[in-house]
């Protein structure tokens, strides 16, 4: 866990130097990328919402996910991740939102979607949302810990080259 502390770190410092926040829609992590944020001393400054939607009903009632997307994408899929992000960012008034959604393993892979696939997405300052898929190799911890790890690198990332908040 120690790149994902210094990840959060970076982003906290980032997040602070803008005066910016962050939340987070987790499914496949179960929070763990609200943990690493909130192992920064001072993350209350940053983050406040973290929100772990592990089943369809969380993602409806808590994230606002239409069923209608879950029904013909599933979980794991850009449409669902893109809204979860979008209603993580809503509900907390937050600047930045992350979610993930996933198959961590060892079960729930399919050919279309086998373990290890992870859809990630980022809701912006500006309204815009951006979602990428991943395929991560490894057992069920190896998944989820890379999920935080790129998740947390994406953001950092984005978060810096921000220039319309900086």
């Amino acid at each position: 866990m120690a790149n994902e502390d210094r990840l959060a770190a970076r982003l906290g410092a980032a997040l602070r130097a803008r005066g910016q926040s962050v939340a987070t829609a987790e499914s496949c992590t179960g929070g763990l990328i609200a943990a690493a944020l909130t192992d920064i001393p001072g993350s209350s400054a940053w983050f406040s919402h973290g929100i772990v939607s592990y089943g369809n009903q969380a993602k409806r009632q808590l994230l606002g996910v239409e069923a209608a997307a879950l029904d013909r994408f599933g979980a794991v899929s850009e449409a669902v991740v893109r809204q979860m992000a979008g209603g993580a960012q809503k509900l907390a008034g937050a600047d930045w939102a992350v979610a993930v959604s996933g198959i961590a393993g060892p079960d729930g892979g399919s050919p279309e979607k086998p373990v290890g696939t992870v859809w990630i997405a980022l809701a912006r300052p500006d309204g815009q949302t951006e979602a990428k898929c991943c395929q991560f190799a490894g057992d069920r911890a190896a998944v989820r810990a890379q999920t935080v790890a790129t998740a947390l690198r994406w953001l950092l990332e984005r978060v810096e080259s921000d220039t319309a908040q900086a």
